[in-house]
């Protein structure tokens, strides 16, 4: 699965540099309380009841930790621990409101770190924003799978998938990396599902203070508020699940629904590029597709230089190029500058979007918990390893979408080769007895694609659907006032849209 909000991609257009502050603790709440009136879950009443300790952590905002159970089937046995970062109400503020960018494994603390570039400035105001590292993740008790100077080399295997011999080298590569994530993560290896993550969130809530949960949660962290509603339908306040999963699809019609969603993405993006003087395609839309698998191919046998040592610009990067480029409107011209740059010989563009893609820093390294995101995955999507079914599985993608098709099947072999499974199902949610929960669809966001907010709002009883005419991935924050005025009468007021308002 590849999903981020928005406003994290467009990160490639600026830089950043954050100052990590210490200061004294308090055990003070740092969040104002609205008052805990649910009912606790047997045998967790001392999660549910703990101080958290605060200290200041930079200008306005505040860090802590809490416990949680490792698994939650074992209440009294071992415990990890959740990172929080909260960035405080310009004013007094009237609840908290907790936020998850999706990923899976993407960090709530990185995301309120840039709270300025997500949410309105009446929601900075009158909210606590909180932001917390999911288990596995982060500043939280996290998953470990390779360093840096092996994840260079992993990234960079390639394999002939339709030899016997290159599909066995392919489920060898993967099953070492899946054992390395158990043997240097431990038991929480097994425990990062997000049924887990929403009891976690859960127990945030209750620590908080919090009597019911508000909640804005991007791409995968609408599936995380999805299930929350399932699970604690009396705590529900409310939530906005923005650019949505649809929680009863199997991993390969996510994998589908995806090569799909980007497939229409690109397209978008071309037309516009080819409305102006300086796209390097030509022709039709079918045409610069053309011309971008020939890049490809090319790109395949012939690499270019990106200014790196052994580093040239391969086929893979420049597929991760796109995608990332694809997850913000605002960074096409960025694409196009590198596509650019590629045709005349230089890829240190198209290098840098393919790092920024991969997490990879300019000097190598790479997120200590970059496994989090398959781990978590493969728990929430258990899949069977069958290659015969996958390379099926791949000929109709391929088939669906000549650019991507290939490129992205595949992901449920990395999964089938995890040491350790769940027996998730995936169904519907419901939710029943919920208040008004708004969901929102882009029509040509690339990695949640507009029929899965469709469909999840209409499974929620209390499902309101927002459609976005639009693109990129998720739509709040993305530029449309309809939409950002809607969310943020529903946050600050509890003005519930229209069901089905289109903007």
């Amino acid at each position: 699965m590849v999903s981020r909000p928005a406003r994290a991609w467009s990160a490639v257009l600026a830089a950043a540099s954050l100052t990590v502050l210490t200061a004294c603790a308090t055990s003070a709440p740092m969040v104002q309380p609205t008052g805990n009136t649910a009912a606790v879950p047997d045998g967790l009443e001392e999660y549910y009841a703990q101080e958290v300790s605060w200290s200041e952590c930079g200008d306005n905002f505040d860090c802590a930790e809490v416990s949680v159970p490792m698994d939650y089937d074992d209440p009294d046995g071992e415990t990890i621990s959740l990172a929080l970062k909260v960035h405080r109400a310009v004013d007094t503020a009237q609840a908290a409101l907790f936020v998850n960018p999706g990923g899976p494994g993407g960090s709530g603390i990185e995301m309120v770190e840039n709270v300025s570039t997500y949410f309105g400035s009446e929601v900075l105001r009158q909210f606590d924003v909180v932001g917390f590292d999911p288990r596995g993740v982060g500043e939280s008790t996290a998953v470990r799978c390779y360093d840096s100077a092996e994840l260079e080399e992993y990234f960079t295997l390639e394999f002939d998938l339709e030899t016997d011999q290159g599909w066995t080298d392919y489920v060898d590569a993967l099953t070492e990396y899946g054992e390395a994530c158990e043997q240097n993560t431990g038991e929480l290896i097994g425990h990062v599902d997000t049924v887990s993550a929403t009891r976690d969130l859960d127990v945030l809530r209750a620590v908080l203070g919090q009597s019911t949960l508000t909640y804005l949660g991007f791409s995968y962290g609408t599936f995380l508020g999805a299930h929350y509603a399932e699970l604690f339908p009396d705590s529900v306040g409310r939530l906005v699940l923005d650019g949505a999963v649809d929680p009863s699809l199997s991993y390969q019609e996510i994998t589908a629904g995806q090569i799909e969603g980007f497939e229409v993405a690109y397209r978008s993006y071309l037309e516009d590029c080819l409305t102006g003087d300086d796209c390097p395609f030509s022709g039709s839309v079918d045409d610069a597709v053309q011309q971008t698998i020939d890049m490809m191919d090319q790109l395949a046998d012939t690499p270019v230089e990106s200014g790196e040592p052994d580093r040239p610009v391969t086929d893979s990067d420049l597929m991760n190029a796109i995608i990332v480029a694809l997850y913000s409107a605002s960074s096409w011209p960025t694409l196009t500058s590198a596509i650019t740059a590629l045709n005349d010989g230089d890829g240190s563009q198209v290098r840098f979007l393919s790092d920024f893609a991969m997490e990879r820093e300019d000097d190598g390294t790479y997120p200590a918990d970059q496994g989090a995101f398959r781990a978590i995955d493969c728990l929430d999507y258990p899949v069977q390893l069958d290659r015969e079914a996958s390379m099926a599985n791949a000929e109709a993608n391929t088939e669906n979408s000549e650019l991507f098709g290939e490129s992205l099947s595949y992901g449920e072999v990395g999964c089938a080769t995890m040491p350790v499974s769940s027996d998730a199902e995936r169904e519907e949610i419901h939710a029943p007895g919920t208040p008004p929960i708004v969901v929102i669809g882009t029509t040509r966001d690339p990695a949640t694609p507009y029929e899965w907010a469709e469909s999840l709002a209409d499974q929620l009883e209390s499902g309101v659907f927002i459609g976005y005419d639009g693109d990129g991935h998720t739509a709040y924050g993305a530029g449309s006032t309809c939409v950002d005025d809607a969310v943020e009468a529903f946050l600050l007021d509890g003005v519930v849209p229209e069901d089905g308002l289109a903007c």
